[in-house]
């Protein structure tokens, strides 16, 4: 009955909605936490709340990547090759976990001033929509998605610039505690840039093979 299921729903389009909306579950997660840590460096959450709340979005992620993989290894028709769907997702799910780990550090830092970080947490964001708009193209627009990833590809290497000045600036003065603390801080940002990176490459790489 599951295959004839299968079978069904290849001939009707449904395989392919499964597993996009799989992954756009995964990117609303990512996107949910990117607001929390902005609320959080933007005081309108503590940092203590931020800290358990993110667990329920890591929660939720994790769950929608659960339904992609379960959907993977059934599958009889996907919008772009497996191998690029799963490090899509993987990617995905990287960006949630250092996400999460800028939320937990800056509650066990507790560094004042965190509001300089909203630049780049804008630039998370605009890079989550680059991907969400870039999965929602896989059916609907194949043409759009070399355009989609391209954008997310870019503020990949934008969050990394913006890395560098902040790096620069944190050294610029006395080398102290506080100023490590923040160099861990903005260096867990730059890893969200590099997975966004990551996630255009996959997403990029199985539109070139469709």
């Amino acid at each position: 009955m599951k295959r004839l299921r299968r079978i069904r729903n290849l001939m009707t389009g449904r395989m392919d909605s499964a597993l996009t909306e799989a992954l756009l579950g995964q990117l609303r997660a990512t996107k949910e936490g990117a607001w929390l840590a902005m609320a959080m460096i933007g005081g309108e959450v503590g940092r203590t709340g931020a800290h358990e709340q993110m667990r329920s979005i890591e929660h939720i992620g994790d769950e929608e990547r659960a339904c992609l993989i379960e959907e993977l290894k059934t599958a009889l028709v996907t919008p772009i090759d497996p191998e690029d769907l799963f490090r899509l997702s993987r990617a995905i799910d990287d960006i949630l976990d250092s996400l999460r780990d800028f939320v937990r550090e800056s509650h066990l830092y507790r560094i004042p001033d965190q509001i300089r970080f909203t630049p780049l947490l804008d630039q998370v964001i605009v890079g989550i929509d680059a991907l969400e708009n870039a999965v929602r193209d896989l059916a609907s627009r194949p043409s759009a998605v070399a355009h989609d990833a391209l954008e997310a590809k870019k503020v990949g290497g934008s969050i990394r610039r913006m890395y560098q000045y902040e790096i620069s600036h944190i050294f610029s003065g006395e080398v102290t505690a506080e100023a490590l603390k923040k160099r861990e801080l903005v260096r867990r940002l730059e890893i969200v840039g590099v997975a966004i990176g990551n996630a255009a490459d996959a997403i990029a790489d199985g539109a070139m093979k469709r």
